[in-house]
């Protein structure tokens, strides 16, 4: 849960809605208008990377305009990663990629966003996402170019637009269904995204399709490709590392990765002479990320054993139900009940007061008030009260809580159907009454792990560099952070990385 500076960064979906003149209806049916227009107006379209023809309900204007109005939610959501050299680096990187692809007019966005998670992603109409998670566990400018090669091949050959008008109806769907009530649309909202996000399980052809995209690009703005393979060892490695739960985004859809490593390294080999030799750019990359925050960003707010949770910038500690799942969002932090039946989220109110954000909450339509709680909550002005909403699924009910600390006002809702609430209530209201400021000086303090980029100054293997410039992870984290394998030897002179701080109280 994360604020820019000192203005909360989260707006709640009413907010939104009101500023663009949107109401909840127009969403339904503009969005059943998009329907119709898609069924009478389905064309089969040129794919311009490929020559081939392909099934399309979007038009290049309409996926433009449709990646022009999700970046903003992308960068609200996640949030940008803040050194500026950096974005200005990745997108000067990307630009020089793209102006070699078959789409070269238009508007390329690359952004890196602030996310521990090793990722890229793309966005209809040429807006293109890494992960500073990612950047971290590249070693070259050419190994980053590979990355945001194969992203730009998914715009230029249309994938996501082709994939999109292969599931309209279904998606579609699924956006009517999920328009709640504004104020509890937090999670609501979060699973909306999740469904989206399925536009990017690309088929196996479309991401062969994707690398063979790639290495063209590569090539033609004068990489030496060879790195590519190498990307894709690095991130099996960090998938496996990882465990299931963690795989990396990018390779989180078939074919093998391991498999795509190899068939590149087949595919750089049969390049024409020359073309296996270009710019690889090392030791300038490794420069660029030195103290780049690594891990989890504590000081947006930490889990300890997945219940208790403590924000050292809010400066604020809360404790959520035993074995709900955990979520810490830039917008929001929350948790759901096993059962996937019951939430318990924290947001950021854009009120003056707990009594302005309490007043408009229950001023809604559909949302009655119930039995008032507490005046305050561990010492805290509040304002809290049950209540139940009427939504598209049914009737929730819950309790919610308005709280002003350190010049803030927070949210506490809790929630679930009317059928299981009974049996959550209890849970629930504990919950909400542990929201407390945070006072312990070691959990105010703690600090980010950031990398730190060493020149090695002999001959070693990656242990003895470990031992010699210790980190804060693993050993064989940093081997696989450096693109190294167990008992590889650095030379003497090379750029190395090994990660500093961090550590929880």
């Amino acid at each position: 849960m994360r604020t820019q500076g000192n203005v909360p960064t989260f707006r709640p979906p009413a907010a939104r809605r009101a500023a663009l003149g949107v109401h909840p209806q127009d969403c339904r049916d503009g969005l059943l208008a998009v329907l119709a227009a898609a069924l009478v107006f389905a064309d089969c379209a040129t794919n311009p990377a490929t020559g081939q023809r392909q099934l399309s309900l979007v038009s290049e204007a309409q996926e433009i305009q449709m990646g022009k109005e999700a970046d903003p939610q992308v960068v609200g959501s996640i949030g940008l990663v803040p050194q500026q050299e950096l974005q200005t680096y990745v997108q000067r990187v990307g630009t020089t990629l793209a102006a070699s692809s078959e789409r070269p007019n238009l508007q390329w966005t690359f952004r890196v966003v602030d996310d521990a998670a090793v990722n890229a992603f793309a966005l209809p109409g040429g807006y293109i996402y890494v992960t500073r998670g990612l950047l971290a566990h590249m070693n070259s400018e050419a190994e980053l170019a590979s990355v945001l090669g194969h992203e730009i091949g998914h715009v230029t050959a249309r994938h996501s637009v082709s994939q999109m008008s292969k599931s309209q109806l279904m998606n579609i769907g699924l956006m009517v269904g999920m328009i709640l009530r504004p104020q509890l649309q937090n999670f609501g909202g979060l699973a909306q995204a999740g469904m989206e996000l399925l536009f990017l399980k690309y088929s196996r052809d479309d991401e062969n399709q994707a690398d063979d995209l790639g290495l063209r690009y590569l090539t033609r703005a004068g990489y030496d490709p060879r790195p590519m393979a190498q990307v894709f060892r690095t991130l099996q490695r960090v998938g496996a590392a990882q465990g299931e739960g963690r795989v990396p985004g990018w390779l989180s859809t078939h074919p093998d990765p391991g498999d795509r490593g190899r068939r590149m390294e087949a595919a750089v080999t049969a390049l024409p002479g020359g073309q296996a030799a270009g710019r690889v750019e090392r030791d300038s990359y490794l420069q660029r990320l030195d103290g780049l925050v690594f891990g989890d960003d504590p000081r947006e707010g930490y889990f300890r054993n997945n219940v208790f949770f403590y924000h050292p910038e809010m400066r604020f500690r809360f404790e959520f139900p035993q074995g709900w799942k955990p979520s810490n969002q830039k917008q929001a932090v929350g948790a759901m009940s096993p059962n996937q039946d019951a939430v318990v989220v924290i947001t950021l109110a854009n009120r003056p007061s707990a009594q302005a954000a309490y007043q408009e909450f229950f001023s809604q339509q559909g949302i009655q008030r119930g039995q008032p709680w507490r005046g305050n909550i561990n010492g805290l002005p509040a304002y809290t009260n049950a209540f139940a909403a009427q939504t598209e699924q049914g009737v929730l009910q819950g309790l919610a809580a308005f709280v002003e600390h350190g010049g803030k006002v927070f949210q506490i809702l809790g929630y679930a159907p009317s059928s299981p609430w009974a049996r959550y209530e209890a849970t629930v209201s504990n919950s909400v009454g542990s929201f407390a400021p945070l006072t312990n000086a070691r959990d105010l303090s703690v600090q980010p792990k950031r990398l730190d980029i060493v020149t090695v100054p002999q001959a070693m293997t990656i242990e003895d560099f470990a031992r010699r410039f210790p980190s804060t992870v693993s050993v064989p984290a940093v081997a696989i952070l450096n693109g190294v394998e167990p008992g590889e030897r650095l030379e003497a002179g090379r750029r190395a990385k090994r990660v500093v701080g961090g550590e929880l109280p």
